[in-house]
């Protein structure tokens, strides 16, 4: 069997935040491809405006360089779970992958996930303990927990055999002791090529390649990026393309591309093991297989994790619908929603009960979040409903999503978290205490997740760490999970909120609005202090009348006004109420907005619970 030893095709796989991003930038910069004049930024394999912000990857980025005459193909991974859909395509297209792990933290949730999707693709790990630099570094201790998750994850023999390399991405360093560290990354490089298998040369068979990830280019339309597993391929040549229903259809390759650096460069041909993306069909999809016209051999599809969470997607029918945004119509919606289907593997859309309602399924509060937050980037207007979790049956019995959830927290506050998921039907399954911090594992229904964020935020007075991961369907739990305790101070009328209503309000409950902030009736203003929501008056002003008043000269203060992100809005609405978002705003609402129509509709659905 003949191998190219100038090749090798690496995926890099972490928890969110533990650095994989930036080592990608190190191995780019140290490889020599840019000049010493040319200015890269930091983290530029995250190219999208919210990976930038945010510090997150969200879609998989493929980049290659050049060492010691080896093409080197590193494929980056998001972190967080609800874009495990990306993770699980891309180790399908290489040989080895990158375990990067936080020398601090150790092993979290979705080191766990993208590791065992990865032994269970079979591909060579290596692993690389970043953040050496730290002061609280722990790099022996945290060698032991990854060997602990592989065993844990039954890795085989082969498999535990793993590279350790110690390395410091941030400051481009890395050896392979963890009490010193080499000036640069030669050591990462040399292991790269020593462990990861190189890919087997099987260019003289008939051609197969599979689209991992989708792109889209306005010029050349759609185009399919995925690994030659076989044969080869040429620009200008006619190939079948086997699709996902197994019908079979011709096209030519107009373009073909490789990736060296931050750049695609333009191909005229590929043998098999290369990375590339083409254009030249349409409707190409994901899972699909491009092969010779002579040996139609289809490779089988790659398992596409289902959604888990679902939510309403609708047209802005609130009083100030059209004011700020430029796409507001129910064919708008759907025509974006519908290009976002182009890539998004991940996602699904399907008809509301009215025309003008989406109900639009991912794989998580971020996953959903994120699209939404690019929609209202975009000048897109809309209204969406609180997340609900989807329900599957299985064997006969409906099942929920659960989710693993690890905690980190100050030990003077576990007793309360482990309360309040006791609560949310969380089944502990690990504790431990070390240096006043205590950290938790915790089995938990994703239902009982949704809106516990700003608890645990409270709760741990903002020193918790928690993360969560998708574990598994599992028979649902009878009862309600988790939910609002408060109810919501909802305005009764329209018009500018005034600081004299404001502060008349303070003791009712905590206020989400800034004075002159224009609202509605029906809309959520603020959070009242016991369970029942509350209409309320927040545009009144003071009386002005000639008598001088006794309290004139003494100076009042108003509390700063809770102001939402719109993660921190869908988790708190309750399902009678919507989150409005605009271009420019995130207005909390209830779905009736007129009160005596809301009472009425609370009486009805009262009387049918009884």
């Amino acid at each position: 069997m003949t191998v190219r030893k100038d090749l090798r095709n690496i995926a890099i796989i972490a928890h969110v935040d533990h650095g994989k991003t930036t080592l990608v930038d190190q191995l780019l910069k140290q490889s020599g491809l840019f000049r010493d004049n040319e200015h890269v930024e930091d983290r530029a394999m995250d190219s999208g405006d919210i990976e930038k912000e945010r510090g997150i990857t969200i879609l998989s980025k493929n980049t290659a360089i050049d060492y010691e005459d080896v093409r080197i193909n590193i494929l980056d991974t998001p972190g967080h779970a609800d874009f495990g859909g990306e993770v699980e395509r891309i180790l399908k297209m290489v040989d080895g992958v990158i375990l990067v792990v936080d020398a601090f933290e150790g092993t979290m949730p979705q080191t766990r996930f993208v590791l065992k999707k990865a032994l269970d693709v079979g591909v060579t790990p290596l692993v690389v303990v970043n953040k050496i630099d730290k002061p609280q570094a722990r790099p022996e201790a945290v060698v032991d927990e990854v060997l602990e998750l592989f065993i844990d994850l039954g890795a085989d023999d082969d498999q535990l055999e793993f590279p350790v390399v110690y390395a410091s991405a941030m400051n481009g360093t890395a050896s392979l002791d963890p009490e010193t560290q080499d000036d640069n990354m030669k050591v990462l490089y040399d292991t790269i090529l020593e462990s990861v298998p190189a890919p087997v040369d099987n260019s003289d068979e008939p051609l197969q390649f599979q689209v991992s990830l989708l792109d889209y280019n306005d010029y050349v339309g759609r185009i399919g990026i995925g690994r030659v597993f076989r044969g080869s391929i040429s620009v200008g040549e006619n190939v079948s393309l086997v699709k996902l229903d197994g019908t079979v259809k011709q096209f030519r390759v107009t373009k073909m591309f490789g990736f060296l650096g931050l750049k695609r460069i333009e191909i005229e041909h590929a043998k098999a093991g290369d990375i590339i993306a083409l254009s030249g069909l349409e409707d190409i999809n994901v899972g699909e297989t491009v092969t010779d016209r002579e040996t139609v051999e289809a490779l089988p599809a790659p398992t596409i994790d289902e959604p888990t969470l679902q939510m309403t997607f609708s047209v802005n029918n609130s009083p100030f619908a059209g004011r700020e945004g430029k796409f507001v119509t129910a064919r708008q919606i759907k025509d974006r929603l519908d290009i976002q289907l182009e890539t998004d593997v991940s996602l699904r859309v399907d008809q509301g009960a009215t025309p003008d309602q989406f109900i639009v399924s991912g794989r998580g509060e971020l996953h959903l979040s994120i699209l939404i937050e690019n929609m209202r980037r975009e000048g897109y207007e809309l209204q969406v409903s609180k997340p609900e979790v989807i329900i599957r049956e299985i064997d006969g019995k409906k099942h929920e999503p659960f989710e693993r959830v690890q905690i980190n927290v100050p030990s003077e506050h576990a007793g309360s978290v482990i309360e309040s998921l006791g609560q949310r039907k969380g089944e502990m399954l690990d504790m431990a205490t070390e240096d006043g911090q205590t950290k938790l594992v915790f089995l938990v229904p994703s239902r009982g997740l949704i809106g516990y964020t700003t608890d645990f935020m409270t709760m741990t007075h903002g020193y918790g760490i928690l993360n969560h991961t998708f574990e598994d369907y599992r028979p649902v739990i009878q009862g309600k999970i988790g939910g609002r305790r408060n109810g919501v101070l909802v305005s009764i009328n329209k018009g500018p909120a005034s600081a004299f209503a404001i502060m008349n309000l303070e003791d009712r409950g905590t206020n989400f609005t800034e004075p002159g902030t224009e609202v509605y009736e029906g809309m959520i203003v603020g959070e009242n202090s016991r369970e029942n929501d509350l209409g309320v008056n927040i545009t009144k002003t003071k009386a002005h009348t000639n008598m001088r008043s006794a309290t004139k000269d003494q100076t009042e203060t108003m509390k700063r006004p809770r102001i939402m992100t719109l993660e921190e809005a869908l988790e708190y609405i309750n399902v009678d109420e919507l989150v409005e978002v605009t271009p420019e705003s995130i207005r909390l609402r209830k779905k009736i907005l007129n009160k005596s129509e809301r009472d009425r509709a609370l009486k009805n659905a009262k009387k049918q619970e009884e």
